[in-house]
């Protein structure tokens, strides 16, 4: 069933805000309270507004439940792989061998209240990010799996 054409309106205008409040909620995970499940789970709601919002027909064209099983698996490689990148450097797995290296998400912290650099905490940023894809990838998948099981019929 369709909902009115407002609604349909205001969840296409939030769905990109949801998107991107979500992203920022991952890229901040290591400063502030959230993280890459806390922003892949914002960014899946706004797949949820869309769901509610549109028709089944019109969802499925616009989210594929393809892509977002791409985006679970890449989720999950980008995490593996950040994780078995200590590896490369005779580190343990999960090792944090970027902190403190003045390069990529290796600043050093300042002492007292945190100025908010993004360019800190080692590895975490990178779990961060593969985190939220799969999150944002699993969530949505399921709730497209649950919008297939109550598709409209047609009638006679």
């Amino acid at each position: 069933m369709k909902m009115t054409k407002i609604v349909r309106t205001t969840a296409d205008v939030f769905y990109p805000f949801c998107l991107v409040f979500g992203l920022y909620v991952v890229i901040h995970g290591h400063l502030t309270p959230g993280g890459g499940f806390q922003g892949g789970a914002v960014m899946a709601t706004g797949a949820a507004l869309l769901i509610v919002a549109h028709a089944y027909e019109d969802i499925t064209g616009r989210i594929r439940k393809t892509a977002m099983k791409i985006l679970e698996a890449i989720g999950l490689l980008t995490f593996l792989f950040a994780g078995l990148s200590g590896i490369l450097f005779h580190r343990p797995f999960m090792a944090n061998w970027m902190a403190q290296t003045g390069k990529l998400f290796g600043n050093t912290v300042a002492h007292g209240p945190n100025p908010g650099d993004l360019n800190t905490a080692g590895l975490l940023p990178l779990l961060n990010v593969g985190v939220g894809i799969e999150v944002l990838g699993g969530l949505t998948v399921i709730l497209l799996y649950m919008l297939s099981g109550i598709k409209e019929e047609k009638k006679p």
